[in-house]
């Protein structure tokens, strides 16, 4: 359900930017906003206090953004607050930020090796995957995991590929299992 309320949300965003040609604008004030809010719990908390009044949070809203966000984005907070959607806000924006850099053809990329790449390596991954893909910027990020052994996992939202030596010997771990398994059968 919470994924479906993110979505419709966020698309509803995404569209009214499109529509009004403004989204460049929105997804530079809904990540200034992200930013603020994350670094702000305390106006969090008392948005999703439940013995404060809905219209309470709504002229909230309204003082804390209006005048330093666009009207639209004003009204969208205002809307989510007053739909008693406000918990479910940050991965609201989040889903937006993420439909506004796929209708860019900017992907996310999150790449893991045992040891720290080289600038040279590391353009050369991206390269690979802007080759490799329809995307026409990348953004890179890495992580350090020493465990992997060798090799590196890439993944591009829900695509993984895992060429990493500690899942290739975990794979041959499992098919000599089987094998050995078989044979004490016969």
């Amino acid at each position: 359900m919470a994924k479906l309320v993110t979505g419709t949300y966020a698309n509803a965003l995404f569209e009214t930017g499109t529509e009004m040609q403004t989204l460049d604008t929105l997804y530079e004030e809904v990540s200034t906003v992200r930013e603020i809010l994350n670094d702000n719990p305390d106006f969090s908390r008392l948005m999703n206090h439940p013995k404060i009044l809905k219209e309470e949070k709504e002229r909230i809203v309204e003082e804390v953004f209006k005048g330093r966000v666009s009207d639209e984005l004003t009204g969208f907070l205002k809307l989510i607050v007053s739909n008693k959607r406000y918990a479910q806000l940050m991965p609201i924006l989040e889903h937006f930020v993420l439909m506004v850099k796929e209708y860019k053809k900017i992907g996310i990329a999150y790449v893991v090796t045992p040891m720290e790449l080289s600038e040279s390596q590391k353009e050369a991954v991206r390269k690979k995957l802007l080759d490799t893909t329809d995307y026409e910027t990348m953004e890179m990020n890495y992580k350090i995991d020493e465990s992997l052994i060798g090799g590196m996992i890439i993944r591009i939202g829900d695509k993984v590929v895992d060429s990493s030596i500690k899942t290739k010997l975990e794979g041959l771990k499992r098919e000599l299992g089987n094998i050995q398994l078989s044979k004490a059968k016969v």
